[in-house]
């Protein structure tokens, strides 16, 4: 029998998605040396799209791809991702100033609050997208899927590179197309909502690929998985009773609130559905589905999450950022009393990264076992 494909869903989240490659990180020490990629299918959005191209780039090098992507997030700076001295800052605050007093400035009007034009600069020096493909031919990558969201269309773009057997899917406001992966589709999965600029690819704009997926586990299943492993990047704390509202929230944290509905919600519904259906076919004989014609399976799930609330951690670290950006952001409120989740977003300092790599992998190791049976491998 062949061994199940297992899927590596890598959800969006900006900075958070530090927390991903610590888990990685473990993952890697956890498998033989020189173990093949244990991940023959990669999903990513946003921040989780860079992290799972990176993967499949050295999917014939599982342990180094690992090791690269290690190394490049625990030493971030927030000047590798957008522009954060001065005379940018400034210039773009300008522009925003003017094209709000002036009614707008045509061609030249403001596209985003901050420019990442440094970001391109870093994935074209550290990410060599043409070897995806040698990937795919030596048989170390089923397939690799990068999700945006179109702002013409109002679709959720899944495109995808893969073994020439994979066939497009359309859906309910998502669907999947084949694409040779770019640095543009990076570059679009991530472009957060306001903060980051739009990206073009072919005729269309795509934003953030975590906006309107509504189901981030189906590019996995469409592409052939057999069981999936999640990595999130929210801290599951208790729900707390509502009590009486003390102030009006701050911009920080409605825009904290906002992100937090594109990156976590849509995955945590999906988690949920997935886990019904596994539920409600576990309930029916495999002769009465046959019958019935339903096409619906058992997929398997594995999920972790931070042990620890990002939100906190960020807190902690917000003085690391540069100082025209906690400028700008104090101006939010995101330093005030729960405006600190916005900043767990844009927080690209090392300390706040190597924190979360470390919680990632700690959480990581703690469910060794756990993990390694899912994979089906051996202690290495």
């Amino acid at each position: 029998m062949d061994k199940p494909k297992v899927g590596l869903i890598l959800a969006g989240g900006g900075a958070r998605a530090a927390y991903q490659v610590g888990v990685l990180k473990a993952i890697a020490e956890m498998l033989p040396r020189e173990s093949p990629n244990p991940f023959p299918i990669l999903c990513g959005s946003s921040a989780g799209a860079i992290n799972a191209t990176t993967l499949a780039i050295y999917a014939t090098r599982f342990q180094e791809g690992v090791r690269r992507l290690t190394y490049v997030w625990r030493n971030f700076n927030v000047h590798q991702v957008f522009r954060a001295d001065t005379p940018g800052v400034i210039a773009n605050g300008m522009r925003w100033l003017a094209a709000m007093v002036l009614g707008g400035l045509g061609r030249r009007n403001p596209q985003a609050l901050l420019d990442r034009a440094p970001l391109r600069r870093l994935l074209q020096q550290t990410m060599p997208c043409d070897r995806i493909q040698e990937s795919i031919d030596a048989g170390a990558l089923h397939a690799l899927s990068v999700t945006a969201s179109g702002y013409d269309s109002g679709q959720s773009v899944t495109f995808f590179q893969g073994v020439s057997s994979l066939g497009t899917w359309r859906r309910a406001r998502r669907v999947g197309s084949v694409a040779n992966i770019t640095i543009d589709h990076l570059m679009a999965s991530s472009a957060i909502p306001f903060v980051f600029s739009a990206e073009k690819i072919n005729r269309e704009y795509f934003g953030d690929g975590s906006m309107r997926q509504i189901a981030p586990i189906s590019p996995a299943l469409h592409l052939g998985a057999d069981q999936v492993l999640v990595v999130g990047v929210r801290h599951e704390a208790p729900t707390s009773e509502r009590g009486q509202i003390a102030e009006y929230p701050s911009l920080a944290q409605i825009a904290g609130h906002v992100l937090n509905s594109i990156f976590l919600d849509s995955l945590e519904a999906d988690l949920e559905r997935l886990q019904r259906i596994n539920k409600t076919i576990s309930l029916i004989s495999t002769d009465q589905l046959r019958e019935g014609g339903v096409t619906l399976r058992n997929v398997d799930v594995l999920v972790i999450a931070p042990s620890e609330d990002l939100e906190k951690i960020a807190a902690r670290h917000a003085h690391h950022l540069p100082r025209t950006i906690r400028f700008l952001l104090r101006g939010l409120g995101t330093f005030n009393r729960n405006g600190s989740n916005l900043l767990s977003y844009l927080l690209f300092e090392k300390p706040f990264c190597r924190e979360l790599i470390d919680l990632g992998y700690r959480d990581a190791m703690h469910r060794q076992d756990e993990i390694l049976r899912f994979l089906e491998m051996e202690t290495g």
